[in-house]
């Protein structure tokens, strides 16, 4: 049995549906992101697991007690939100010994716990200071000690990296996830940006219109999006429209070049007009090795991205862009040039609604 399970949860303000039949089984130790654009409900989800939200249906089970009808303190539930929300007046050892002086632990217990949560975010010798006094990512991490500090049985994070600039946000998500591993902690991460759920996640939960579009691993996330939103939503995706060409085949037209893909066509009719998707890393540029699709193309824009190079090409009515590493003893092409892309046909998706 899944140790945090939400059953057919639905939040309405109003006659606004924000959260419509949301069901989801968290394995004990499990780091699972909920992911997807402002609006899709998953902070709702997730103030709902915490308690801050009603549900007006549905259930929330935590290691199999139903905690729906119980105040947040009474959850075992630790969070972090994403402004600080430490205690100007307390210094960081205060902020951290907050939540166990409520709980009435004893000092000595509290002077220990204090202590470890310290060694783990690595700021013992910060314990004296408040929180002007140090930097966004150092007050986060004193965030996440203290919600860790009462053992909490779930840690849930409420884009707790979104205040913070790019290069702090990038060690700070791995560090958080190195404590959520030692700890074993369930978890739960809040977040709209794909790049940090791809990297951290044991699982990802896409959100849309107040729905789970898609539950999977990143790899599943990215490599075999269900749905036209998820495949839009997670990566850079090329769009390319074309038509069934023959159905008990598996053949598409593309602009006029037949492929033949290795997987069954299902879903739409013979001769019926479809939408496909390919990932800007799956096509080469006048590649020498074979491939299933080599088509003339035009490039129409080039931009130098460090070590990488995306490059937009015009291929018949479609556009496509690609990605390729930078070569330093390889000019990138120019606008106008004449040039073979080629991609393999097992990279393309039929995308469905």
């Amino acid at each position: 049995m899944a140790f945090l399970n939400l059953k057919n949860l639905q939040k309405s303000f109003g006659t606004n549906t924000v959260v419509h039949d949301f069901n989801l089984a968290v394995e004990k130790g499990e780091f699972v992101s909920f992911l997807g654009p402002s609006g899709c409900g998953k902070t709702t989800v997730l103030r709902m697991i915490a308690g801050f939200e009603t549900p007006d249906r549905g259930m929330i089970e935590i290691d199999g007690k139903d905690v729906v009808d119980l105040k947040p303190n009474q959850r075992n539930i630790g969070m972090v939100f994403q402004a600080y929300a430490l205690f100007p007046n307390m210094t960081v050892a205060q902020n951290v010994a907050f939540g166990l002086r409520i709980a009435g632990k004893s000092k000595q217990e509290r002077d220990a716990t204090v202590k470890e949560m310290l060694s783990l975010i690595r700021l013992e010798h910060l314990a004296d200071r408040y929180p002007y006094q140090m930097s966004g990512g150092q007050q986060q991490r004193v965030a996440l000690a203290r919600a860790l500090a009462t053992k909490p049985q779930v840690l849930l994070l409420d884009e707790p990296l979104s205040a913070l600039d790019a290069k702090i946000r990038v060690s700070l998500r791995e560090e958080i996830r190195a404590i959520q591993q030692k700890l074993g902690i369930t978890t739960i991460f809040v977040t709209h940006d794909q790049e940090e759920a791809l990297s951290i996640s044991d699982r990802i939960v896409v959100m849309h219109e107040g729905k789970a579009d898609q539950v999977g691993t990143p790899f599943e996330i990215y490599n075999q999006p269900s749905t036209r939103f998820v495949a839009s939503f997670v990566g850079t995706l090329n769009m390319l429209e074309g038509h069934v060409e023959n159905l008990s085949a598996n053949q598409i037209n593309l602009d006029g070049n037949l492929i033949k893909l290795p997987q069954p066509i299902t879903g739409v009719a013979d001769k019926a007009p479809v939408t496909l998707a390919l990932r800007p890393e799956a096509i080469r540029l006048n590649n020498q090795k074979p491939l299933d699709v080599s088509v003339p193309a035009t490039i129409e824009d080039v931009h130098f991205l460090g070590s990488v190079i995306r490059t937009r090409v015009k291929l018949g009515q479609n556009q496509l862009s690609l990605d390729s590493f930078n070569d330093p003893a390889v000019a990138p092409p120019k606008r106008g040039d004449e040039v073979k892309v080629s991609f393999a046909a097992h990279d393309l998706l039929i995308l469905q609604d």
